[in-house]
């Protein structure tokens, strides 16, 4: 494999800009913002140049490594400080400093007026630098340091106006949940070290064709947990609602184009784990389904705009996991989704950030209607990312999400018929609750009062949103044209899916557009043709109270988890207080009541000291006196 010595520089720009906006200080505040974009477009441009330099080589001479320093050497065990670019990573590269560079252009106007901008750039410029090197780790523990950091930015943006108590709620629930899924990560390292003796990708991947089923499943269902954690999947989900508490900026690039997807980044780069674990490798797939459906029924529900687009990330990633979950079939299209969900995701979070801004910070869409005349703008950009992400041709989502579907319908069998039968449902509600949100924003009658002042975003917040937009019409089509983008793919992973074509791919068009026109009608009979649901909560019908409290999964979790370790705790704290602190106060006890007894005997008086000394003396000479006779 060829070497590149400047691969660290893609992490380096965007980590310097952190490092330099958090030491300078306020000193920084005025040109802050700038240096950070620049170090982003800078880590994006030289991103190109690596991709440009990477198309020149042939398939095999593309992946390139950089050795940085030796990070663990003891005796036979060696991890090296190394970054490995290859066709998938590059994929994730682009994609996270290009977005994440629209991101920051953004950020500028939307965050202009907050006193801590300059701290929020720099925590925008942290988490770039550190998903980078979790996309760019030659092994799972540097993977796992940029593991970390990514959810230690997360943490600090979503809790950054955590002057709100239910803002900083908020960023603790998303941290200890992410915390759940990298146990499982750290178990997956801990046991590829134990049984194979390497935690690098290559050393994994050459082991994983000696290894028992028994080892490679293990490190399968362990990686599968770090993946439900880090992307919000099913049953570690249920932060991602709540993370919206960030300002919209972070929720465009990290619960749209980069965090959220880290999970299917991680199922991908293992696909030798999974193929040699078909057991851990089906668990991947319930998961994605059951996610599927569960993010989509929540997003039916919810009248917080940014929580609705949310709760259909947590289903569009369900997508990408079932997809992941199918094997070599499904890897390239799993990765071409998330490709294009970040352009099209990434522009409705921006786009309803622009109604936010031009709606004094108001997210109930009960609360909008008619904003398509005020804000033509977003009207068009967030519209065309709907367009792409309920799947009509020719946008983006209609060759992703329809090829996942397709490779789903002809597993074969009845899990092919099961798979199929949920993508297209999960298509018919996505096209359902996505509709109701530009429905409720854009298009029915006005329902705010006077004292609302709509109005179009400035321009360095509406273009980023033009080009994210443009995105969503041609990225799926330039990705799918001649099946160029997972020919792309194919030389990383050992075995190629054949494509089998149980149904026709026209057949499947036609379903899944089928569903699609389905799910629009009854949004359209719904809430165009009828007045908005605005009706008191006490009279919204059981199952629309349980979606919007998140099917309940908060309360399970409590019930579950959180009563139970609390009756534990308690009953440890009173096994800690009446065994082990009462053994140690037992003791001091017992001193303290020796030194009492033992003071009365110190009177200060000489007769008394006097008749002590005589009995001592007494006694001593009385006990020689009975050993020697």
């Amino acid at each position: 494999m060829a070497t590149n010595n400047g691969l660290v520089y893609l992490i380096a720009l965007p980590l310097f800009g952190a490092l330099t906006l958090l030491l300078l200080g306020r000193k920084a505040d005025k040109w802050g913002h700038l240096l950070a974009t620049a170090m982003s477009a800078g880590s994006f441009a030289f991103g190109l140049v690596q991709l440009s330099q990477m198309l020149d080589r042939e398939a095999e001479l593309r992946p390139v490594t950089q050795k940085l320093f030796t990070w663990i050497s003891v005796g036979s065990f060696n991890v090296d400080a190394a970054l490995l670019l290859d066709q998938l990573s590059i994929c994730f590269v682009l994609l996270i400093t290009g977005v994440g560079t629209l991101i920051h252009i953004y950020s500028i106007s939307y965050m202009s007026h907050d006193e801590d901008r300059r701290r929020f750039f720099a925590y925008l410029n942290l988490f770039i630098a550190s998903m980078l090197l979790l996309v760019l780790g030659d092994s799972y523990l540097n993977l796992y340091v940029g593991w970390e950091g990514v959810g230690l930015a997360s943490y600090l943006l979503i809790g950054f106006w955590n002057k709100k108590p239910a803002y900083a709620t908020a960023s603790k629930k998303a941290f200890v949940m992410n915390r759940i899924g990298d146990m499982g990560l750290s178990f997956a390292i801990m046991i590829a070290f134990a049984s194979l003796g390497t935690v690098s990708f290559s050393g994994v991947k050459e082991h994983a064709h000696h290894a028992s089923e028994a080892t490679m499943t293990a490190i399968g269902i362990m990686l599968l947990i770090a993946a439900v954690g880090k992307s919000a999947q099913f049953p570690l989900q249920a932060w991602l609602g709540d993370a919206m508490a960030g300002p919209t900026p972070v929720s465009a690039l990290i619960h749209a184009a980069t965090m959220v997807t880290a999970g299917v980044y991680l199922i991908v780069r293992s696909n030798f784990v999974f193929d040699a674990a078909p057991n851990a490798q089906l668990l991947v797939v319930i998961v994605g389904a059951i996610t599927l459906l569960f993010g989509a029924i929540i997003g039916m529900a919810k009248d917080d705009i940014k929580k609705a687009l949310a709760a259909s990330t947590m289903s569009q990633i369900g997508y990408m996991i079932l997809a992941s979950g199918l094997g070599p079939a499904g890897y390239a299209y799993a990765i071409m989704h998330l490709l294009t969900h970040g352009f099209f995701k990434a522009g409705m979070f921006l786009g309803a950030g622009s109604v936010m801004h031009g709606m004094n910070d108001e997210v109930d869409m009960r609360k909008y209607g008619g904003l398509r005349k005020f804000m033509p703008i977003t009207f068009v950009t967030f519209g065309l990312g709907y367009l792409a992400i309920i799947g009509v041709p020719p946008f983006a989502g209609f060759y992703s999400k329809d090829m996942i579907i397709e490779t789903a319908l002809n597993a074969g069998g009845a899990k092919g018929i099961i798979l199929g039968t949920i993508t297209l449902i999960g298509a018919a509600i996505t096209a359902f609750y996505m509709t109701r949100v530009m429905i409720m924003t854009f298009t029915s009658p006005k329902r705010w009062d006077d004292n609302q002042h709509p109005h179009e975003s400035p321009a360095l917040m509406w273009i980023p949103m033009a080009i994210l937009a443009i995105g969503s019409v041609i990225s799926g089509y330039l990705l799918y044209q001649g099946k160029a983008f997972k020919h792309w793919l194919e030389p990383l992973f050992e075995k190629h899916g054949e494509h089998t074509e149980l149904l026709p791919p026209i057949v499947v068009s036609g379903l899944a557009l089928t569903m699609v026109a389905i799910g629009v009608a009854i949004a359209v009979i719904k809430y165009q043709l009828s007045e908005v649901d605005s009706v008191a909560p006490e009279k919204v019908s059981i199952f629309t109270r349980i979606a919007r409290r998140d099917l309940l999964q908060d309360d399970v979790n409590e019930a579950l988890f959180m009563r139970p370790g609390q009756a534990l705790t308690s009953a440890l704290v009173k096994v800690d207080d009446s065994v082990v602190d009462g053994a140690v106060r037992g003791v001091g006890k017992m001193a303290l009541g020796s030194g009492s007894a033992l003071r009365k005997t110190q009177t200060g008086f000489v007769r008394s000291y006097a008749v002590l000394i005589l009995i001592g003396a007494a006694s001593l000479i009385a006990a020689i006196w009975v050993v020697t006779t």
